[in-house]
């Protein structure tokens, strides 16, 4: 039978019927997909409007990348043979992607303090499109990120070696890489403070980044580390970048990758919906 239900008596006018559509559930599939695209475009016109949100998105990234290559640059070329960039344009664009996901944490705490998580669970609007429209702003605001980082990097003579297939999947390296994160962290948001969320990221942030294989490799580290620091999630990823974009193994780094990043999605997804949940029931 239609979905779509003639009207029997004509219209003023003579008029043909009209066709009464009947209201769409909010728990539709299509729904889900046109309420996420909406909240997706909402937290990215917020993020776009705040000042603190741009500076950590594109200038701190950018500037850490230009200060790594002037003070450590040489330093590190000489030290490993390889030229320095194609190690810190990878790492960079890992750390911005969890930089960020901080602040979209934070600025969901502010959303459930002020209620507004409480008022849209009220609203006819599908119950996941809040946390996957979230998830969709974290991908493209890290693949913006990515490209900027890129750009500048390109001007302290990063460049790609192996082809556009291999550029667009070290691209999405970054992306995959951020949105598992951002599980992560909407998951640690929902049960701490914004306080004690910024300084439990803050540690395994700073951890990540100085041991890791972008800045020298891992044989470079005491030999009771090296085996930690090789097989860590940002090594995995830089190791995987640095060899689609320059030189290097791809596949196995690439599939610790894809292990990490995939592992962290299904572990923390659940914790993430369930937490969603409450703090929009108890928003306000």
């Amino acid at each position: 039978m239609s979905s779509v239900v003639m009207e029997s008596a004509q219209t003023p006018g003579g008029q043909a019927p009209l066709p009464i559509v009947p209201p769409q559930s909010e728990r539709a599939l299509s729904a889900w997909v046109r309420h996420s695209l909406i909240q997706c475009k909402r937290l990215l016109l917020v993020w776009v409007r705040d000042p603190a949100t741009t500076i950590q998105t594109l200038i701190y990234p950018a500037l850490t990348l230009l200060m790594l290559r002037i003070v450590l640059g040489d330093s590190i070329t000489s030290a490993t043979g390889m030229p320095s960039q194609y190690g810190t344009v990878p790492m960079i664009t890992l750390v911005a992607a969890m930089s960020g996901a901080v602040v979209s944490a934070l600025g969901f705490k502010n959303e459930q303090y002020t209620g507004l998580l409480g008022r849209m669970w009220t609203m006819p609007v599908h119950r996941a499109a809040g946390l996957t429209g979230r998830l969709l702003a974290e991908a493209i605001r890290v693949l913006i990120t990515t490209l900027f980082v890129i750009a500048v990097g390109f001007c302290i003579g990063f460049r790609f070696w192996n082809g556009p297939l291999a550029a667009l999947a070290m691209i999405g390296i970054p992306v995959l890489f951020g949105v598992a994160f951002a599980v992560l962290v909407t998951a640690l948001a929902t049960i701490s403070g914004g306080v004690m969320l910024v300084n439990i990221v803050a540690i395994v942030n700073t951890l990540l980044m100085f041991f890791n294989s972008g800045f020298v490799p891992t044989t470079v580290y005491p030999t009771w580390l090296q085996s930690t620091v090789a097989n860590q999630p940002m090594s995995t990823a830089i190791d995987a970048m640095r060899g689609l974009c320059w030189d290097g193994a791809v596949t196995l780094p690439l599939l610790k990758t894809l292990a990490w990043t995939i592992g962290a999605i299904v572990v923390f997804a659940y914790p993430a919906i369930r937490g969603y949940r409450r703090a929009a029931e108890t928003s306000g």
